[in-house]
């Protein structure tokens, strides 16, 4: 009877702590979510456009992004003076562009599969995070670099790699004076990088038409600076349409 009491007790004891650590992942998002402009605003957004050059081994390159709520999605770059759509989707098909031989090619189903979980995160990983079953989970503060932060880790929809299901998960590093996310850490999923977390640093956020928007990036290879956002911009749609060679 005591061992079953001890049990009892300790499966309390347990369940609080999830519950404590739910609510708290739940609290630092909701901070966070409204430091950015707040719900409401948020779901007034369905697209988005960004211009922004990217900094890869000194070489600087120019980058338009359109993403939207209905999936469809483009990046353009622009090298040596040629515009080129690096890869397109309207929602259910794509294409890609290969830069080396420059040939146009479909999008093969593993890579539909895996737009369609990134469209997921559109506007916002964390905005409606538990209608698009992704699980957050707090894991407690950390300090890198004498910055103290709240830890996140955020498993989203899992993703295609090779033909096998693996799992998408993103750790967050929330300051915990401003309560945005300042570093975010990923697996690298193949290639001799495989099983290698690397960290994304994301700086100077600024806030346009109430909302809240980083506008440096930095990984191991890349800077990356935002010149402009968009707001539900009016684009052309031919963008999605497949380029014949």
């Amino acid at each position: 009877m005591k061992t079953l009491k001890n049990f009892i007790a300790l499966v309390a004891i347990l369940l609080t702590g999830l519950t404590s650590s739910a609510q708290t992942a739940d609290e630092i998002i909701n901070i966070y979510i409204e430091k950015i402009g707040g719900k409401e605003r948020l779901s007034k957004v369905n697209s988005l456009k960004k211009k922004m050059i990217v900094n890869s081994y000194g070489i600087e390159i120019p980058m338009e992004i359109y993403n939207s709520t209905s999936g469809k999605t483009y990046v353009k770059i622009n090298i040596s003076g040629k515009e080129i759509t690096e890869s397109a989707f309207d929602g259910k098909k794509g294409w890609r562009t290969d830069l080396y031989s420059m040939k146009v090619e479909k999008l093969d189903n593993e890579a539909i599969n895996n737009q369609l979980s990134q469209a997921n995160d559109f506007p916002d990983p964390f905005y409606n995070y538990i209608k698009k079953g992704y699980k957050a989970e707090f894991l407690g503060k950390e300090f890198k670099e004498d910055i103290e932060y709240f830890k996140i880790k955020l498993t989203k929809t899992p993703i295609f790699v090779a033909g096998k299901k693996e799992e998408n998960i993103c750790y967050y590093y929330f300051d915990t004076k401003t309560h945005l996310p300042m570093i975010i850490e990923t697996e690298i999923k193949e290639g001799p990088a495989k099983g290698v977390i690397t960290p994304t640093f994301i700086r100077n956020y600024q806030k346009m038409d109430g909302l809240l928007f980083p506008h440096e990036m930095e990984d191991i290879e890349n800077v990356i600076t935002i010149n402009s956002i968009e707001i539900n911009p009016i684009i052309d749609f031919k963008a999605f349409e497949m380029k014949t060679e």
